[in-house]
């Protein structure tokens, strides 16, 4: 297995990146990014729904403000 870069290619499989136990290191840290990786994508899709969520609770609560005639104080 290897990772390919624009104009290079990094073997998995490079004696070099072994560990004293003869654990791809390189391996073992792209594992891990890519773990870190995938929970980073879910935890900002989880958070832009909330976001979303609540920007349409404050529409809602404002239409009901401007409709009971109370004024909204501006954002600072």
């Amino acid at each position: 297995m290897a990772l390919t870069l624009p104009g290079k290619e990094l073997s998995m499989t490079d004696y070099r990146a072994f560990s004293k136990d003869h654990k791809c290191i390189k391996f073992t840290d792209y594992e891990i990014t890519r773990h870190e990786l995938e929970e980073a994508d879910e935890l900002c899709h989880d958070n832009w729904r909330e976001i979303q969520h609540l920007r349409e609770y404050i529409d809602h609560l404002q239409v009901l403000l401007t409709e009971h005639g109370i004024a909204i104080p501006d954002e600072y």
